[in-house]
């Protein structure tokens, strides 16, 4: 599976919702869909499913606000 499918199923599990996946754009907290405690389990998922550590001091949430946005900052930390 490529790297963007398996960052969209991670979302899609975690988000509960098939939205992430039909619409990449979608404002994830905006729409409710991640909160603190959703974003803790991504950034958990991320490091056990895909090998990829994020630092807290690099998750800034207006940049990590889409799943769009989050594939682009797990590529540029790949």
């Amino acid at each position: 599976m490529a790297f963007r499918e398996n960052v969209l199923e991670i979302l899609e599990e975690i988000t509960e919702t098939e939205e992430v996946v039909q619409n990449p754009n979608i404002k994830l907290f905006d729409e409710g869909l991640l909160d603190s405690m959703a974003t803790v389990q991504l950034l958990i998922e991320i490091e056990e499913k895909l090998d990829i550590t994020v630092p807290v001091s690099e998750f800034d949430r207006d940049e990590w606000a889409t799943p769009e946005m989050i594939i682009t900052q797990l590529e540029a930390l790949k």
